[in-house]
């Protein structure tokens, strides 16, 4: 009788690097996206500790439980997390980091009174970063989103989606994705690439929109597939109809790319109800999402990234009704909308507060919208977005409460590290 053969013994990974004794442990674990009560549901492991082989954890729990689990060696690195605690690195899911050019004198106007549209109007807004961008070359888009990026990290963000958009035009379109591909290989934040040629319509299309959407789906998508992931439409009063935006997001399907979608953010528009027709990952903004929209995307499966710094510095007078989407079992995910006009902020923490005390969420939901189902937004789960055994070791150090990470303009971040190693911060 032929014997079964004896299982291949894989040897135990020796640590390269181990934290322990961490006031509160948030390894934000289990299957994504979290929706409904799992959304909320987290608690934090008092006295935890992860151990990390290079980039990977191989052990995350009670410091006593993995002290057990793995084989030390003597030039394995060990921190003590006495008065600190960890959650999982930020991905933020939705940023307009890559752009050239200054419209900070267009807040003075804003808190003056004038409006986005009224800003629009008179040449500002979108239109205003376009020329700025489209002047630029490769290399300073890439030097001015450097230190950009940088300061997202620092606020613990690491990794992130990066849109085109400001160019509006073909040969400016793949000059920013380029540059996205650049700086993903040049600085410790990992990016996620987004072609958006459809933000807004370019002076020489007005009148002409019908032909800039042609120009779109027949020039721009295809020269642009091989350089993102993902494709994404401004549908929107005002800019793309929803009509434009699901043939747009289709032949961005066909040319590889998966679709994700700026819906409602000004209006109720129909974009949720796009999301939904096109099985889009993630419908984003969703200020004016009524119980039509929340039901559209509840059946459809689409996560809501919501984007509580763009309500606040835009001054929309509302915020995106998140109560209402995880009451639907709608998964919730939050992102900075970093940007030159609206996004004003880096930090994912200031979009947790807003979210805590703007939109009613827990301190609980927030950090699962900031980590796993923002990961999940990207289709990056499996890797990023929760402490595991297997992922990717990307995490943030935080002195004191992991709550203190919504106290407005402290230093609560001491330390942030990606694949394994200290990106930013101290030890």
């Amino acid at each position: 009788m032929a014997q079964s053969p004896l299982p291949r013994l894989i040897p135990p990974r020796i640590p390269t690097l181990v934290i322990e004794g961490l006031d509160e442990l948030w390894t934000v674990a289990g299957p994504a996206p979290r929706t409904g009560r799992r959304q909320t549901e987290l608690t934090p492991i008092i006295d935890g500790a992860v151990a990390c082989a290079g980039a990977d954890i191989i052990a995350a729990g009670a410091t006593a439980d993995v002290r057990r689990s793995v084989t030390w060696a003597p030039d394995t690195k060990v921190i003590d997390g006495r008065g600190r605690s960890m959650v999982p690195g930020f991905v933020d899911a939705h940023t307009h980091v890559v752009f050239a050019g200054d419209r900070r004198r267009e807040l003075r106007r804003r808190l003056g009174g004038a409006t986005y549209a009224e800003i629009a109007a008179e040449g500002g807004g979108i239109l205003s970063t376009v020329r700025a961008t489209r002047a630029a070359s490769e290399s300073d888009l890439v030097a001015a989103t450097r230190g950009r990026l940088g300061e997202m990290l620092a606020a613990g963000t690491t990794t992130a989606e990066a849109k085109s958009g400001y160019g509006l035009d073909t040969e400016t379109e793949l000059r920013m994705l380029r540059a996205t591909a650049v700086l993903g290989r040049t600085q410790p934040i990992e990016l996620v690439s987004t072609f958006m040629g459809a933000h807004e319509v370019p002076p020489e299309y007005r009148g002409r929109q019908a032909e800039f959407v042609e120009m779109i789906v027949d020039e721009m998508l295809p020269l642009a597939a091989p350089l993102a992931e993902w494709c994404d439409v401004f549908c929107d009063r005002g800019f793309f109809t929803p009509a434009e935006a699901t043939a747009i997001l289709e032949a961005g399907r066909r040319a590889g790319l998966k679709p994700r979608i700026h819906a409602d953010e000004l209006a109720a528009s129909g974009g949720s109800q796009v999301a939904a027709a096109v099985r889009a990952r993630s419908a984003d903004h969703l200020v004016f999402a009524d119980a039509a929209a929340i039901g559209a995307l509840a059946g459809a499966g689409v996560i809501a990234t919501l984007l509580p710094c763009a309500a606040f510095y835009l001054k929309l007078g509302r915020y995106a009704p998140a109560r209402e989407l995880i009451a639907a079992s709608v998964p919730v995910a939050l992102a900075t909308d970093v940007n030159p006009g609206g996004g004003l902020s880096p930090s994912m923490p200031f979009a947790m507060t807003l979210a805590c005390f703007a939109m009613g969420m827990t301190f609980e939901e927030a950090l699962s919208a900031a980590t796993i189902n923002a990961a999940a937004s990207l289709d990056r789960d499996v890797r990023v977005g929760s402490l595991e055994p297997g992922k990717q070791f990307d995490a943030v150090l935080v002195d004191g409460p992991a709550t203190n990470l919504v106290r407005a303009n402290t230093s609560a971040i001491v330390g942030v590290y990606k694949r394994g190693a200290l990106a930013a911060g101290i030890e």
